[in-house]
């Protein structure tokens, strides 16, 4: 298991009880619904490459998805079959995928890319498992996001970015709030390592979002600080024919 592997399945326990609090973050009170605006209709087979502990996955099943889950941590992956016996769950690197090609019409890469060391290895997979004129969805930190910080929690506290934006690094952050804590370790890369990455796939970016935080009464403890800066990036590429 890679660094990041690593990192995720020692804090999986930790994840399984943040992910499934309600309500407690970003993906129930806002994330998921906006970037499955982006997603397509419920096609013949989809892949949720990294699905963690399976919540998204279980979402588009309820949604009429057609759905195959993998990730790499074992803690994740036994979490999800406990919470969805029915579906089929693969313990499987995201570079290595025990998965036929040309198998899948849909791939779905929700907030999994910057957790994987391969990033390579992960989108060659993605583009081998789609059919051609298959869509990649796929949501990931934002590269300005990960890159700096804002320095004070006020709403007009300057955003840092101490090194550099287009240098590859490790992101190592806790969060704790409302009595659970999280560890998240991921790699920051720029927008361009992703891009250049796709293409190389013959996957074409036909959609590209920078989604803002909306008004809400939980997003005004950020003192509206993250709706200057993008928290996500939100993308859709089809397979070409090559």
């Amino acid at each position: 298991m890679d660094e990041l592997g690593r990192a995720w399945e020692e804090n999986a326990a930790a994840w399984v009880a943040w992910a499934r609090a309600p309500a407690h973050d970003s993906y129930w009170r806002f994330h998921r619904d906006l970037f499955l605006e982006l997603v397509p209709p419920p096609s013949l087979r989809t892949l949720d490459l990294g699905c963690g502990e399976g919540r998204l996955a279980r979402d588009l099943a309820a949604r009429g998805y057609d759905v195959v889950g993998v990730d790499a941590s074992p803690t994740m992956i036994a979490a999800a079959r406990e919470a969805a016996p029915e579906m089929e769950l693969h313990l499987a690197d995201a570079a290595a995928l025990p998965l036929d090609e040309a198998s899948f019409e849909l791939v779905i890469a929700f907030m999994s890319f910057q957790d994987v060391d391969d990033l390579t290895g992960a989108v060659r997979e993605a583009a081998r498992v789609l059919v051609p004129g298959g869509r990649l969805c796929l949501a990931i930190v934002h590269p300005l996001n990960s890159a700096g910080s804002f320095v004070r929690r006020t709403a007009d506290s300057p955003f840092v970015i101490g090194g550099s934006y287009f240098d590859e690094s490790v992101t190592d952050e806790t969060f704790e709030r409302d009595g659970l804590a999280m560890r998240f370790v991921s790699r920051h890369r720029s927008l361009q390592v992703y891009a250049d990455e796709l293409a190389a796939n013959g996957l074409l970016i036909e959609r590209l979002r920078e989604p803002k935080q909306p008004d809400s009464p939980f997003n005004s403890v950020h003192s509206g600080r993250w709706r200057r800066i993008p928290l996500f990036l939100h993308l859709r590429a089809v397979k070409t024919a090559r």
